[in-house]
């Protein structure tokens, strides 16, 4: 249990990549009071946890009405997150997640796309399960994963300035290369299962 916990722990900290999303999060809020940022940082965040628990609870029957196999998700989920690991170690002008909108946020795009964009949700919807001690153990991994989320985004700014920008992208950089081979990893698996359907 242990390991697993551990396991979706890590997977959906890179897959979020808290640490990432601090300039996305420092630029999206410089135009807000700074008494404000805190609301809207926990605003957000809570958004986006609501978002991946709903997916990952009512994952099987969002695979039923589109008539998805888990092989394909995890094979597609994959593919999505190797991209976005892809761009997290040659970064874009406009970042991993595009370009932010000014002003005050709302939903968009701190909640989604930054914290609960596509990966995200594919990824989450790879831990539905009918067990529920498992359900409970990726349960409490999504919120120890918000926890680090507030944890870091309410200290953003004071983050970025301690770091600098160079110790930020070089981060962001060995996250995107540890998420690429558990990407790999996750598409070699789905390749086996679909294979063993053939037989």
């Amino acid at each position: 249990m242990t390991q697993s916990f551990f396991q979706t722990f890590i997977l959906l900290l890179l897959v979020t990549d808290p640490f990432g999303n601090v300039p996305l999060f420092v630029t999206a809020l410089k135009d807000v009071a700074p008494a404000r940022r805190p609301r809207i940082v926990i605003r957000e965040c809570a958004i986006a946890f609501l978002l991946l628990l709903l997916f990952m609870f009512f994952g099987r029957h969002f695979l039923a009405a589109l008539q998805l196999t888990d092989i394909s998700l995890r094979i597609g989920g994959s593919v999505i997150l190797l991209i976005i690991a892809i761009r997290m170690i040659f970064p874009h002008p406009d970042g991993v997640l595009g370009r932010s909108e000014h002003g005050e946020p709302f939903i968009v795009p701190l909640a989604i796309p930054a914290l609960a964009g596509p990966s995200a949700l594919a990824t989450v919807l790879l831990f539905t399960s009918r067990d529920m001690e498992e359900v409970m153990v990726h349960v409490a991994a999504l919120a120890a994963v918000a926890v680090i989320w507030l944890a870091v985004f309410l200290g953003a700014e004071r983050l970025q300035k301690v770091l600098g920008v160079q110790v930020m992208t070089a981060f962001e950089r060995l996250m995107g290369l540890i998420l690429t081979a558990m990407s790999i990893e996750m598409l070699l698996g789905g390749v086996r299962a679909f294979v063993k359907t053939l037989q």
